[in-house]
This record gives C-alpha cells, structure tokens and sequence, in this order.
C-alpha cells in the first residue's frame, strides 16, 4: 500500500508523528511524507522533526503564505503534480488547515481515497476559516477518523455514510502520552526562572484575538492584571509579536513585569512547561486537548470551541475575551476551584495503531 502522508503546519506534526512511526511497522506500506510549506520556519520546523522523530519530508512543496485563496491555489497546483507521478493509493491529511483541505480536494478529484485524521470537530462558526476547512474536508473524505463519539454525530447529521466513520481516539495524545517523561526531565520551569505550579502558560495567535486592536487590548488588560497574582509565561507567535508592534502595545506589556514574553519553544518544552503550570489560557485548538490529559486546569480565549468534550469531560473553561470574566476565571482556578476533568474515551495512546489498521485491512479486503 502507498500510502502519501500530508502536513503544512507545525500542528499537523504532532498529529502525523504516531502514524508515520506505526506505519513504518509494516513492510507492506510505502510512505511519502510531503510538507507543504504552508507555514515554515527553518529552525523551528526542525525542532518539531527532530524531537518527534519524523524523517525530513521526501517532498516540500514550498507554498509560503499568501491570502486564503492564494496559498489553497498554490498547495492544489502543486499538488496534482506530486499525485499523478506517485499515484498513491490513500492521502492521508490530518487537522484543519489550509494545505488540508486543499490536498483532500485536489486527491478527491483525481480520485484517490482520502484518509481524515481528527474528522467531526465542529465549532459551527463558519467565519472561521478552520470551519470551512473542516467542513469540505470531512465531506470529500473515504476514511474520517475521529477523536470522540460527538464528531461521529456531527458527522451523521451531514449526511456521511457511517461505514466511512471510524471513532479512533486523539493522534495528539499519542504523541504527548510518547514523549511526557522525556520531556519531564528537561526541567523546563527553571530554565525560566519559575516554579513547578507557580505560573501561567499563554498562548494567543488567532486573528480574531490578535487582529482587532480592542479585543487585543482587552485581552492585554485582563493579563495585566492576571500577572500581579501569578507570573504569566507567553511563548508568543510570529503573528502576535507583529500586532504586539504595530498597535504600539509594546510599552504596555514593559509595564508588566511578570508577563514574560519569549520566543516560540520546541515541543517538548512547551510540553514541559504545559505540564508544570498552575493553568494555561490559549485561543488554540490543541492545547485544550492537551491540558486535558495533563489534569491542567485551561482557559480558552474564544467565544466557541470544536473540541467540547475538553468542556464536558475534561479541564476546559470557554471564557471569550471578556476582561472581567478571563480574570474571575483565573481567581476561581486560584482559589482551588479549577476543573480536574477525566480522560475522554479511547484517548489512549493507541489511535494511531487503530487507524493504520483499518487502512490495511481496508487495502488487503
């Protein structure tokens, strides 16, 4: 079986990390990972491979970044390319992003089965881009795999043939259930001059968050004030630390001293650092996962999430960008008030040997 693994952003690298090292168990599967370049930085891309073992891509399409338009155009011109001379037998494509809808896409019209990992998550918000993403992908799809029996409804309700649904658990958890003690033993907190439970971990990068200067700045507020009941560590994205600039915020943030901005980290010390902090906020997808598994509380920075069993099940707080209530959030977290969560089924550690299974028996039948 050929089979053509697809990732674009660092994100996806976390998720084809456990199914490239299943795969390569089996002498009867032939892989090609293929990056799209979709986002790309030399030297943080190379971390991530290297610390989760993933063999350099035999295939770089080099895309860039450009509008929605633009970079979905550029990733199915290149790509048609790459799959009429491989002709695999599945394209594999794993969360929400550009390069994955545009792969499923261009796959879907040469013909070529798709494989979804992380299919069903809905936040049913279609101004965001990932929601359309998510949406086309899952409907061009021969094999969703999905990570709670929720997506699989979500799923049903649009109409998807329920032979094509496989409930397979969480690819993420995999990977952090792999590497939780090895990164356990770089003592990250130290490294930043804190304490085992004695900060806040925060990420923030979403446009609606970061584009809009009101809403930035509301969020700033709240942290400010955050900061003088527990330091605030803030591995800050490329995007944020351009907004950071451009709607003159610097001089804020100096007036904050326990706000701590630093440069992205590789995954095993966020890893470490997620997993030592006394809570995390973040307006990512992932992270909610995440701080699930670890016990952490976390509170998202969004109105909406497509990852609600980490509300129902597990750690997960939806608090918006409203000032008072990201504050009264953190105070309750503080006070001993903070959700402990559970385990949500099948997220194991065994997802990724689920999938490949039912991608070889599904070759073999």
């Amino acid at each position: 079986m050929q089979v053509l693994n697809v990732v674009g952003a660092r994100p996806n690298l976390m998720k084809i990390a456990p199914l490239v090292e299943e795969m390569r168990c089996y002498p009867d599967i032939r892989q090609t990972l293929l990056h799209t370049g979709q986002h790309y930085d030399d030297k943080m891309s190379r971390v991530f491979f290297d610390q989760l073992g993933i063999p350099r891509p035999d295939v770089y399409l080099g895309v860039g970044s450009g509008s929605h338009a633009e970079q979905t155009a550029r990733v199915m011109i290149a790509f048609e390319k790459v799959l009429l001379e491989e002709r695999p037998d599945v394209v594999v494509v794993v969360g929400d992003v550009n390069s994955t809808l545009a792969c499923a896409i261009t796959a879907a019209k040469l013909w070529v089965p798709v494989a979804h990992v992380e299919a069903g998550l809905r936040s049913f918000d279609r101004r965001m881009p990932e929601e359309i993403n998510r949406i086309v992908t899952d409907a061009l799809s021969d094999f969703l795999f999905t990570t709670s029996r929720g997506a699989n409804e979500n799923l049903e309700r649009e109409g998807i043939a329920p032979e094509k649904i496989f409930f397979v658990g969480n690819v993420m958890i995999d990977t952090l259930h792999k590497h939780r003690a090895r990164a356990e033993q770089l003592g990250a907190p130290a490294r930043f001059g804190l304490r085992p439970g004695g900060y806040a971990l925060l990420t923030l990068h979403r446009p609606s968050n970061v584009d809009v200067p009101e809403v930035f700045s509301g969020i700033l507020d709240a942290l400010a004030t955050i900061q003088r009941d527990l330091p605030i560590l803030f591995p800050a994205h490329p995007r944020t630390v351009k907004r950071i600039a451009e709607f003159g915020f610097a001089e804020r943030l100096t007036a904050v001293p326990d706000l701590r901005i630093v440069e992205p980290l590789g995954y095993l010390e966020f890893l470490a650092l997620m997993m030592n902090a006394r809570l995390v906020l973040t307006d990512s997808g992932g992270i909610q996962e995440e701080t699930t598994i670890l016990g952490i509380p976390c509170l998202t920075l969004r109105e909406n999430t497509e990852r609600p069993i980490t509300i129902t099940g597990g750690t997960n707080v939806l608090v918006g960008t409203d000032p008072a209530r990201i504050v009264a959030e953190t105070r309750r977290i503080l006070a001993g008030e903070g959700k402990t969560g559970c385990v949500p089924e099948l997220w194991d550690g065994h997802a990724a040997e689920r999938i490949v299974k039912i991608l070889r028996d599904w070759r073999s039948g």
